[in-house]
């Protein structure tokens, strides 16, 4: 079993349902177990800022599956939810799953970044993280407590 993160998010339609939903899509997946997830909490949009605000947590998971398997699993859950990748990059979204961290995985293919290419600049996912695992290390990047104190 590998302990791996995944950020959720949401900002269209009812988004606690559809982080609840997706935690229990996660559940459902005989090769992840959720083993922690943290408080929800109402962000500002980044990139894109013309959009409602969004609610974002973290999930810890205890997994089998690779690194590519469970992405490809968290893009089947946010189809599932009705997620269609149309519209302006970091646009609005009803649901949004990133994988994180994957262990201490660090992998560079085609459409796939472990750690998550913006993990360290992104205070929406540091704080959910730091709740739930404070000093855990990002790989090439230090822990994730020294990287919320760097983001603003």
């Amino acid at each position: 079993m590998t302990r791996a993160y995944v950020g959720l998010g949401s900002n269209l339609g009812d988004r606690e349902a559809l982080l609840r939903a997706s935690l229990v899509a996660l559940e459902s997946d005989p090769a992840i177990e959720v083993v922690a997830v943290s408080s929800f909490r109402e962000t500002e949009p980044v990139g894109y800022l013309d959009q409602p605000r969004f609610l974002n947590a973290v999930a810890a998971l205890e997994t089998t599956l690779a690194p590519r398997a469970l992405l490809e699993r968290l893009l089947a859950i946010e189809r599932g939810l009705g997620r269609v990748r149309e519209g302006p990059r970091f646009g609005p979204r009803p649901i949004d799953l990133d994988l994180l961290l994957h262990g201490d995985a660090v992998v560079a293919e085609p459409r796939l970044t472990v750690p998550h290419p913006r993990l360290h600049e992104r205070r929406f996912v540091l704080e959910p993280l730091a709740e739930l695992a404070p000093g855990l290390e990002v790989p090439g990047r230090g822990s994730v407590e020294g990287l919320l104190t760097g983001v603003h």
